[in-house]
């Protein structure tokens, strides 16, 4: 008897086993469908489900990239916005004197950046906004959270650096100097919060920090 009930349990299996390999030949022909369009459809069915969808995918995602990345490169030359590279990371430069005068640079600038090109109002904005991000630094300074103070203000300086250069360009001559002076003044005591940030004394840090925080507000209302 116990025989019979287990071919009985077994017949009764069977069914659902079919049923679900049924279900998944289905689901094969729907993702072939969608993803392809090939002549090779039988031996497409029989691959496994999963390398099927993965292939699906690869293959729509190459169509959109390759697809469309003539009409972008034919957009971006033809605009010339300042966002699109087809080259290697352009290295800026400085044509204001707004450099250390005893290094002819800044120790706290940050290579492999992209300074995208974003206008003199984008740069305005930018430069007042990374402003006000700077003096939220003052909250780390009581934390260990050393490393990620330098690099924060690291690399918002750097793009400010550069804003400011190119900003000192574009305005009229009479505003030219005023514009300088801030810089320099603002870039010498940026350097001088860094390397009291490198030795980790908490004491200079603050003392550094708030003379930068008041020429962070200088910048600020200037930009407004």
């Amino acid at each position: 008897m116990a025989q019979l009930a287990n071919l009985h349990g077994a017949s009764e299996t069977l069914p659902s086993i079919f049923r679900l390999q049924g279900d998944l030949r289905r689901t094969r022909k729907r993702v072939t469908i969608i993803g392809f369009l090939s002549k090779k459809t039988e031996q497409i069915q029989d691959q496994p489900f999963q390398a099927t969808r993965r292939s699906a995918a690869i293959g729509l995602a190459s169509i959109a990239i390759f697809g469309n990345s003539g009409i972008g490169t034919a957009l971006a030359e033809d605009n010339g916005n300042g966002w699109w590279l087809d080259g290697p990371l352009p290295v800026p430069t400085i044509v204001n004197s707004i450099a250390n005068k005893e290094t002819g640079t800044r120790s706290f600038l940050k290579k492999g950046l992209y300074i995208a090109n974003v206008g003199t109002k984008g740069r305005m904005l930018r430069l007042k906004k990374y402003a006000f991000d700077l003096i939220a630094l003052e909250d780390l300074m009581d934390k260990d959270a050393w490393n990620y103070f330098r690099k924060y203000l690291r690399l918002k300086s750097t793009f400010m650096y550069y804003d400011f250069d190119e900003l000192i360009s574009a305005v009229p001559v009479d505003e030219k100097q005023p514009l300088t002076d801030l810089a320099n003044r603002f870039f010498d005591s940026v350097e001088k919060l860094e390397d009291a940030v490198k030795i980790r004394d908490i004491s200079q840090t603050e003392s550094c920090y708030k003379d930068t925080k008041v020429l962070l507000q200088e910048v600020m209302d200037r930009m407004a």
